[in-house]
């Protein structure tokens, strides 16, 4: 790494990228990208999947070199060869998806590659000694000893900021910082950036939720088509003008409550009785029709996701029965699932939706193996004409369906684990946190999807931390707490989105 000092007027920005220009097999990804965080200051980068938001941080990172273009921290011109680099530049990164080892102790994992060291030999002593340190000049309670699989998810992002500025950052990346946080976590997150910010550390926060960008933000920058289309005060912007930045067009309000007729006259498509499991369901009812979207409201740890799994047979029920179409039916296995018309879109779709170095057309096939057999072998033709008709109805996009889906951006990997189940022509389709981590723009077609195959008459569960969000798209709202039914809210009696929330907390 090299640094040449500059002059500059007044105080240098903390980090400068000047006309980024980066291609990745001839393909434009960024197209002389102007990016700058002031001293001090959160800003905020937003933009739709592959927008370009990751390829120019992953820049500032080290992980890649621009094809042009120059950074600067603190009026100084770098070069970046490296995450190393990268790091002892003072830039640090906080990842959506956790780089932590759940098998060592928080102080472990902040120093992880970089551990204290005693006549040659590991200091965990020093090393809890050091985390504890800077835990408190955190302002933040956290065991440095504890064993970080022991904790919750909290503590682990708390951990990842820890690890960052254990590395002497001053300009600190977050990425999606809240998608696994509850709201007390969130809360507690926001008031340790407000802390970071004001010992001098600049925040570039990179994030979906507008919500959090007008309560955490100072300014914003959007990129669209991998070029910077908009910088300004939030302040100074309308969430609708931010919205338009990003999509290039009038978005309509997805999250505009449209009441739906559902006929509930004859037996449910789904009746769940008094389900209880060893993972936390305790007495567990409900009922899904034909058409309707049921919403499952809770705090973490409610047992939202659990319901689900048992639902889809992923974990065994202890008591209880499950009732399709008034029959009773055993579900014991996801298989079992599958054949009984049940598909489900689980909440990680890195982890459990998708095989990320198999094609996007292998991955689309994988639930209809069975059915595209013609003696020992696959129909290529009707696997290519599934693939085609799959691609189209949830518009992926992507160059080539031969593609590893690794590549796509995370609102078309999303796509394709909801296109892969839908292929199965599911009568009920459970959805686990189906928009975490999208954009606007495939947030909207999401919804707009489930409201569409609800009108086909199929049944929907959907899971959603955002409130917003469960209350635009649900006809009615279950709510759970401690693994049991607190309530089972009707669309249109819930005033607003405060109304739900005093629900769920039970007060």
């Amino acid at each position: 790494m090299s640094a040449d000092a500059e002059s500059t007027g007044g105080e240098a920005p903390a980090v400068e990228l000047r006309g980024i220009h980066k291609s990745f097999n001839g393909l434009s990804v960024l197209r002389g990208v102007d990016f700058e965080v002031a001293p001090c200051e959160v800003h905020a980068l937003a933009g739709e999947n592959g927008a370009g938001k990751s390829t120019l941080m992953k820049i500032l990172q080290g992980v890649h070199r621009p094809d042009s273009g120059e950074i600067h921290l603190r009026g100084r011109r770098l070069q970046l060869s490296s995450t190393k680099d990268a790091r002892a530049a003072g830039i640090g990164m906080v990842f959506q998806e956790f780089s932590l080892v759940p098998t060592l102790t928080v102080a472990q994992n902040i120093f992880l590659n970089y551990e204290p060291r005693r006549r040659g030999l590991i200091d965990d002593r020093e090393a809890v000694e050091r985390a504890r340190a800077l835990l408190a000049d955190m302002g933040v309670d956290l065991d440095p000893a504890a064993q970080v699989g022991s904790l919750p998810t909290g503590a682990w992002q708390l951990t990842e900021i820890a690890k960052a500025l254990a590395q002497q950052a001053s300009v600190l990346i977050m990425d999606e910082p809240t998608a696994s946080l509850a709201k007390d976590e969130v809360d507690a997150l926001f008031a340790l950036i407000s802390r970071l910010t004001q010992r001098g550390i600049s925040i570039i926060y990179i994030s979906h939720r507008m919500e959090e960008v007008y309560r955490i933000a100072d300014r914003i920058t959007v990129l669209r088509d991998g070029t910077r289309v908009l910088t300004d005060e939030l302040s100074r912007l309308s969430p609708e003008q931010i919205v338009e930045a990003i999509v290039g067009r009038t978005v309509e309000n997805a999250l505009q409550w449209q009441p739906r007729e559902v006929d509930r006259a004859g037996a449910p498509l789904l009746e769940a009785r008094n389900l209880r499991s060893a993972t936390g369901v305790s007495d567990v009812s409900l009922e899904v029709h034909r058409g309707e979207i049921v919403g499952l409201a809770g705090l973490m740890g409610s047992g939202r996701t659990e319901v689900a799994r048992c639902l889809f047979g992923v974990d065994k029920l202890e008591s209880g029965e499950i009732l399709l179409h008034g029959r009773r039916r055993e579900i014991t296995s996801p298989a079992a699932a599958i054949d009984q018309g049940i598909a489900m879109v689980p909440e990680d779709r890195r982890l459990q939706g998708l095989v990320l170095d198999h094609s996007i057309r292998d991955n689309l096939l994988l639930p209809l193996l069975d059915g595209l057999k013609r003696g020992p072998f696959v129909d290529d033709g009707r696997g290519t004409s599934t693939v085609a008709a799959l691609v189209d109805k949830l518009q992926i996009r992507a160059a080539s369906v031969s593609r590893p889906v690794r590549l796509l951006s995370g609102g078309n990997q999303q796509k394709v684990v909801i296109a892969k189940w839908l292929a199965t022509d599911p009568d009920l389709l459970i959805l686990d946190e189906p928009t975490a981590g999208v954009d606007v723009g495939t947030k909207q077609e999401i919804i707009e999807l489930i409201r569409g195959l609800a009108d086909e008459g199929k049944g929907i569960i959907v899971i959603s931390s955002e409130l917003p969000e469960l209350l635009a798209i649900s006809d009615r709202i279950v709510v759970l707490r401690h693994g049991t039914v607190a309530a089972g809210l009707d669309r249109a009696g819930i005033a607003d989105e405060e109304s739900l929330q005093l629900a769920i907390q039970g007060v």
